[in-house]
């Protein structure tokens, strides 16, 4: 069995759709369905499917499953609050003891606001805190947050990346207790995902501010709306400047000399931007892209969730297959569908 084969979850964590690489995975607790609040019950079980594919789902005592000596144990804390100074709630309030009687246990803790803080967090909370809403929107318009939980992801992937480091490391050899044990909040994870704007306010001095479908740092770099469709221009180099606008037929300012530098579109931005959405108004979006496509300009049209999924191997019951080398096994499980063979044979229900 591989390293990452043992891998218990609780049922609410926010990164059981980042674990496709564990083998076996564990969800322990009630009814999966009754984890989503929303009004429209089969909404509800539609997230239920993608929380819990790939999983097995014994509804077992937590105490009982931790004796079967688990490698990885990953536990969230979003929806609860942990007053500074109390202890854990009851059924995770032995995890030093668990640390010191397996060696090689690694225990991963997601929270809100850090093991500290005694705020319940969720991902809008943390788009609202962590400077994603305050640049996220039209640039006149009102603070917006992304359209999909997006803190919640990368705080999944740091998880993931987080546990399968220490995985790794144990295998070479021992691992030290506090490395064993791993922290991950989602403010953390949304704040450090602010990449090149929080550079930006670092070392300007200056605050960011919303730029609706543009780029504060390159220009033309956004949405522009065809006869038909809006599609997106994305030049990220000089060169591809060039090629676009000639493939667009705007060959004087191709060769306008004060535009041949990224510097010098951004000073000039309103100028590049209104000549590149007049033009690319005339014509219908699949016409451009394809021009652009040809002479190597970085360019895609916007499409629906239900057009992106076209070229995705998705299914109603499984959901969007993993993005790293992984596969989902299992269907979504109902409650304690797997409980009699975890109990009675252990990691063996998973042979």
């Amino acid at each position: 069995m591989s390293a990452m084969a043992k891998l218990i979850i609780n049922p609410t964590s926010s990164s059981r759709r980042e674990v496709a690489l564990a083998r076996t995975i564990v969800s322990i607790g009630r009814d999966p369905s009754n984890d989503v609040v929303l009004p429209d019950a089969m909404v509800s079980r539609r997230h239920a499917v993608i929380e819990y594919r790939g999983s097995r789902f014994p509804e077992l005592d937590v105490e009982a499953v931790l004796k079967r000596q688990p490698q990885v144990v990953l536990v969230d804390e979003l929806a609860h609050t942990n007053t500074p100074g109390s202890k854990n709630p009851k059924r995770w309030q032995d995890v030093e003891e668990l640390l010191d009687t397996n060696p090689s246990l690694i225990w991963c803790t997601i929270s809100g606001f850090g093991p500290d803080s005694p705020r319940p967090g969720y991902d809008f909370l943390m788009q609202a805190e962590c400077g994603w809403m305050a640049i996220t929107g039209e640039r006149d318009g009102s603070p917006m947050k992304v359209g999909i939980a997006l803190a919640d992801v990368v705080a999944g992937k740091d998880a993931a990346i987080a546990i399968l480091a220490a995985v790794a490391e144990r295998a070479s050899g021992s691992l030290s207790r506090d490395k064993r044990r791993i922290s991950i909040s989602l403010a953390d994870s949304a704040r450090a995902a602010l990449i090149n704007v929080a550079q930006n306010v670092l070392v300007s001095g200056k605050d960011a501010a919303r730029w609706g479908n543009a780029h504060p740092n390159l220009v033309p770099y956004q949405l522009f709306d065809a006869a038909d469709r809006p599609l997106v221009i994305a030049v990220g180099s000089d060169g591809q400047w060039r090629a676009c606008a000639r493939a667009l037929g705007l060959d004087d300012l191709a060769d306008d000399e004060v535009l041949e530098t990224n510097a010098g579109r951004v000073k000039n931005r309103d100028r590049v931007v209104s000549a590149l959405a007049e033009r690319v108004r005339e014509i219908g979006a699949q016409h451009w892209i394809d021009l652009l496509q040809s002479a190597g300009v970085p360019c895609g049209l916007v499409r629906t969730v239900a057009e992106a999924l076209a070229f995705a191997d998705a299914s109603s019951r499984t959901g969007i297959p993993p993005s790293v080398p992984g596969t989902v096994r299992f269907p979504p499980p109902k409650l304690d569908e797997h409980g009699y063979s975890i109990r009675t044979l252990g990691w063996r229900a998973f042979h």
